[in-house]
């Protein structure tokens, strides 16, 4: 081989070793920010400080370096910010919403402060082919459309996008939705508590009405929640699309594995 090629070859080893390294301190980093993520948002530093990053590298046996990175992953997320002669310090605060109980927002919430409802629109519409097959109505009838714009002690949360039968939505439009969740007003109204309901959770980006009326970065990523809800008897009367701001809930459950 000539000399050339041999130190070509020589190079584009170091490059890749390089490469490879900086490849390594990056996972490393990541599963770091995993794990202090974890403890941001369960209260893990009661004074809302991290620790110094000589003392996380210790706690982890890792570099300052993937300390840093691991840092500056959170950052980016909102949750901490490095302040001056103080340290890393939490910013933000994510809200637990657990997914092993059908509980109406305000109820999931209740701990953490209160929950506000701006009806910014309520009314009968046609269904959408999609609606009526999932609440059991024909195409075209009439159901009750309600968006809320849902706030947490007055930051926006979730925007609702909720469709109800008709038989039943008459009697929401004269109801309290700006104190009380639907979810017990349908309760009432019935006469039969809620059964079952099914769910779908994904990240969509934010259109640029979502982050509006969220006061999200417009193309930010939100949690979007589909859930038809049941009642006892079965009868599905609750087809809600929630859009919620990813930087201000977490979802949890508690999963068992059945054989």
């Amino acid at each position: 081989m000539p000399t050339e090629r041999i130190r070509d070859h020589a190079g584009q080893g170091a490059t890749t070793v390089a490469a490879r390294r900086r490849r390594l301190r990056a996972d490393q980093a990541r599963q770091l920010a995993d794990l202090l993520r974890q403890q941001v948002l369960t209260g893990g530093f009661p004074d809302g400080t991290l620790p110094h990053e000589t003392a996380i590298g210790a706690d982890y046996r890792t570099t300052r370096n993937t300390v840093r990175q691991a840092l500056d992953l959170l950052r980016a997320e909102g949750l901490v910010e490095r302040l001056p002669g103080v340290g890393t310090v939490v910013v933000a605060e994510k809200y637990p919403h657990g997914l092993d109980r059908l509980m109406g927002l305000a109820e999931t919430l209740r701990e953490h402060g209160r929950v506000s409802n701006e009806v910014r629109s309520a009314g009968p519409v046609a269904a959408p082919a999609p609606v009526a097959e999932r609440l059991r109505v024909p195409v075209g009838s009439d159901v009750l459309y309600i968006e809320r714009l849902r706030r947490l002690n007055g930051l926006p949360l979730s925007l609702d996008l909720t469709y109800i039968p008709l038989d039943l939505g008459t009697a929401l439009l004269g109801a309290d939705l700006e104190n009380t969740d639907v979810f017990r007003l349908l309760e009432a109204i019935t006469g039969q508590p809620l059964g079952h309901a099914e769910i779908t959770l994904e990240a969509v980006n934010a259109d640029a009405h979502s982050a509006t009326v969220l006061q999200a970065p417009r193309g930010s990523a939100v949690l979007m929640l589909e859930r038809l809800t049941h009642l006892a008897d079965g009868r599905p009367v609750d087809l809600e699309f929630i859009r919620f701001r990813g930087d201000r809930i977490t979802m949890s459950g508690l999963l068992r594995r059945s054989l």
